[in-house]
C-alpha cells in the first residue's frame, strides 16, 4: 500500500512543482493526476499496489465532502449575502457541463453506430 500511495503523492508533488515553477493557472494536484495518467498509459496498466490504494480511497470518498460541508457552515454569512451570483454560477456551470457531456456522448455514440454498420 505504501508503494501505491507513494505513486500518488510523488505525482502530486511533481504537479505542484510544475504549477509553481511554470506559473500555470492549473492546480498542482490536477497536473499530478494528468502525470499519473500519462505514466499509467506509458506503463500499460495500473499496478496492483496503486489499484488497492485507489480502491481504498474510493471506498471512503464520502469523507472528502466533510471539508466542503465545513466550508458551507463557516462561510454561511457570505453565502447568504452573495446567494444570487453563486446560484447563477452554479446553474450556468451545470447547464454548460450537461450540454458538453451530451455533445460528447452523442459524438461517441454516433461514431459507434457508424462502426457497427
Amino acid at each position: 500500500m505504501l508503494v501505491g500511495l507513494s505513486w500518488i503523492l510523488v505525482c502530486q508533488l511533481v504537479g505542484e512543482i510544475l504549477a509553481r515553477v511554470l506559473r500555470l493557472p492549473v492546480p498542482g494536484p490536477v497536473l499530478g493526476m494528468v502525470l499519473l495518467l500519462l505514466a499509467l498509459m506509458v506503463r500499460g496498466g495500473v499496478p496492483a499496489e496503486l489499484r488497492s490504494v485507489g480502491e481504498g480511497l474510493l471506498r471512503h470518498l464520502s469523507l472528502l465532502f466533510v471539508p466542503a460541508g465545513v466550508g458551507l457552515v463557516v462561510h454561511g454569512a457570505r453565502l447568504r449575502a452573495e446567494w444570487l451570483p453563486i446560484s447563477v454560477a452554479v446553474l450556468l456551470s451545470t447547464v454548460i457541463a450537461l450540454a458538453i457531456t451530451a455533445l460528447v456522448l452523442s459524438r461517441f455514440t454516433a461514431g459507434r453506430a457508424d462502426s457497427a454498420e
